[in-house]
């Protein structure tokens, strides 16, 4: 699921479903906590719209997260994927 590039803006792409979903909250209930539409919490997901750098940082303070783990210009590798490798010291 990555962001389309838009009129020559770098794609944002981000971890707010697997967030939500790790915390059982739904998109009603995060859209009420940041103070957004619940439409507007499913473009974000889906990479429809960017968030504003305000938005940005509200959503973060929800999951008591930095920006940058749930926000990159760069495609998130699997969270598993990243688990395996850091529990395992890097071996197969």
């Amino acid at each position: 699921m990555s962001p389309v590039k838009k009129a020559g803006h770098l794609p944002i792409h981000n971890r707010i479903g697997v967030l939500r979903a790790e915390r059982r909250m739904s998109r009603a209930q995060l859209a009420e906590l940041v103070g957004v539409n619940v439409q507007s919490i499913g473009s974000l997901e889906r990479g429809d719209n960017f968030p504003s750098l305000d938005l940005a940082f509200r959503i973060c303070e929800v999951f008591a997260l930095p920006v940058e783990a749930v926000f990159s210009r760069q495609e998130f590798s699997a969270m598993s994927t990243q688990l395996y490798r850091n529990n395992t010291g890097g071996q197969r």
